[in-house]
C-alpha cells in the first residue's frame, strides 16, 4: 500500500491561470476530457479550482458571458484552497477528502502544485471499506 500522498496522486497537473476566461477553461477541461482544474496565479501558487459544474451553475445558468468572467472569480470561495502535501500520508489526505466532502484534492509540495490526488487515486490505494466511507460522506 501507498503511503503518501505523492505515492498515490495523478501526477503533470495542468492549471488554467487565474486570469484567462472561463471560456478558456472550459475548452481546456473538454480537451482533456477531466471536470475540475486547479487555478494558478501569476506567482505559481495554487489559487483555488474550476470544476465543469461551477462553469454551468456560476457563469451559464447566471447568463453570464463565459468569456469574460475570469478564471479567478469561480476559485475563489471562501479564500481558502483546501490542499495535502506532497509527503502527507494517503490516510491524512482521505480524512481531509471526508471532512472537506471534496473528491478531488490539490497536492503541493511547499508552495507548487505537484499533482491531484482523486476518489479514484483513493480507491486504487486504500481498504476498499474507506472508500465507501468517502463516497458516502461526500454524496450526502
Amino acid at each position: 500500500m501507498a503511503d503518501k500522498a505523492r505515492d498515490i496522486m495523478t501526477g503533470g497537473t495542468e492549471c488554467i491561470g487565474e486570469n484567462e476566461t472561463v471560456l478558456e477553461a472550459a475548452k481546456r477541461l473538454a480537451q482533456l476530457d477531466i471536470g475540475a482544474m486547479p487555478i494558478c496565479g501569476e506567482d505559481d501558487r495554487l489559487k483555488g479550482m474550476i470544476t465543469d459544474r461551477d462553469i454551468v451553475v456560476k457563469v451559464l445558468a447566471e447568463g453570464r458571458d463565459p468569456s469574460s468572467v475570469k478564471a479567478s472569480e469561480l476559485g475563489q470561495g471562501d479564500g481558502t484552497v483546501i490542499t495535502i502535501g506532497a509527503d502527507d500520508s494517503v490516510d491524512e489526505a482521505l480524512q481531509t477528502m471526508k471532512d472537506k466532502k471534496v473528491r478531488r484534492i490539490p497536492v503541493i509540495d511547499g508552495h507548487r502544485l505537484v499533482g491531484i490526488v482523486t476518489q479514484a487515486d483513493v480507491a486504487r490505494s486504500v481498504d476498499q471499506s474507506k472508500v465507501g466511507d468517502l463516497i458516502q460522506t461526500i454524496s450526502s
